[in-house]
């Protein structure tokens, strides 16, 4: 088996909160293999958001170690690129413009920059809004210019921190679909963070259910289902009740019966 491209080793966090530690993280170990998608689902507080911080190196104090091709993290770096959840545009700089600051420090020629630029607008299918400026984007299309700004300086890990959290039903499922083909065409690891067991399981190749206060693993599932996945799929639904019983952290968990409701009044049946 190859080495894992992302390894974490009995990874802690704390914090100090009014002269008390709290304890974030606990014992985390997970290794992702190059090219796998791997979603982390939990409640808030879990700690899933904090785990991005520290792999991506935005917080350098903790227990244990996390290392990216055998190297261990000790600040950002360049092999990683991070979505949050809010895109985070500047609302000043065109959908280029704001792409472009993924390279402001790649060693790079302006003409090289710009054909990077380009390349990454054509990837996430926003050529004819490359002079669009932020508030003339939907919320979906302000998350695609996020992740190409994540994706630009060819980073070999994508981290993603509920990215779609703030979009709509609709948007968001065509947002998943948009990651699919994106994440596809870049073939690149990838990491999400998110609360939505449906959207682990329609993306993921494998999902780590954490466990609350502190924040520790308490499953890795596996997810064999062949893409494109059908949301309404018994094997999907299947891992959704599963999944669902493992958050609930409740043993007396039973997942719903569909009922099929008969003689409705004809008030509410669709025309």
């Amino acid at each position: 088996m190859n080495a894992p491209i992302v390894s974490f080793n009995h990874v802690g966090k704390s914090f100090d909160v009014n002269g008390f530690e709290l304890e974030a993280i606990r014992e985390f170990n997970l290794d992702i293999a190059e090219g796998e998608f791997v979603a982390i689902v939990g409640s808030s507080g879990c700690g899933k958001s904090t785990l991005l911080r520290l792999l991506v190196g935005l917080d350098t104090e903790f227990r244990g170690q996390i290392s990216v091709d055998g190297k261990t993290v000790n600040g950002i770096g360049g092999e990683r690129g991070i979505v949050f959840q809010e895109h985070r545009l500047f609302p000043w700089l065109t959908v280029a413009d704001n792409i472009g600051l993924g390279l402001v420090n790649e060693p790079l020629s302006a003409a090289q920059k710009q054909q990077r630029i380009n390349d990454f607008i054509d990837l996430v299918g926003l050529r004819d809004f490359t002079q669009a400026y932020p508030h003339q984007l939907s919320g979906g299309m302000a998350q695609r210019v996020a992740i190409a700004r994540g994706l630009v300086a060819s980073p070999r890990i994508l981290l993603l921190d509920e990215p779609f959290g703030a979009l709509d039903a609709l948007t968001r499922q065509q947002m998943q679909d948009e990651l699919l083909a994106i994440r596809e065409r870049a073939k690149i690891t990838t990491v999400l963070v998110t609360h939505d067991v449906e959207e682990a399981i329609y993306l993921a190749d494998r999902v780590v259910v954490m466990e609350p206060r502190p924040g520790r693993i308490k499953q890795v599932v596996d997810i064999a289902l062949p893409h494109p996945r059908q949301r309404s799929s018994f094997d999907f639904h299947q891992l959704r009740e599963e999944l669902l019983h493992e958050l609930t952290n409740d043993d007396h968990y039973q997942p719903s019966v569909p009922v099929q409701i008969r003689d409705l009044p004809l008030a509410f049946i669709a025309c």
